[in-house]
């Protein structure tokens, strides 16, 4: 059986601002509900993992999806299950997560 294998694209930080300020990214958060209405990236959204649905993750031409989660593992098994369901356009990912954004003293939305 081949295997194959998925590039990964890591957003940083300052290119994840830049993205979001000019409107070039659509930031998925994959944390659970409790956790983003406690807390979220501003101009994030939400698709749980528990219940992830990548049919659900937004489609815009010219705008790149990046998932996000707390620390970069649950928004790679997002990343996993979207490419699974045919969902080629979503490579993307920050894995700094919400704790490198608050670390770094960014600004939250609850």
């Amino acid at each position: 059986m081949a295997e194959t294998i998925v590039k990964v694209e890591n957003v940083n930080i300052e290119d994840l601002k830049a993205g979001l300020a000019e409107g070039s990214i659509l930031l998925v958060d994959v944390r659970e509900p409790h956790e983003y209405s406690a807390g979220r990236i501003p101009g994030s959204t939400l698709n749980a993992l528990q219940s992830f649905d990548p049919r659900a993750l937004p489609k815009e031409p010219g705008k790149r999806v990046v998932l996000s989660c707390r620390s970069g593992k649950r928004s790679l098994d997002a990343l996993a299950l979207a490419r699974m369901a045919g969902r080629d356009d979503v490579r993307a990912h920050y894995p700094g997560g919400f704790l490198e954004w608050t670390n770094r003293g960014e600004k939250v939305e609850k």
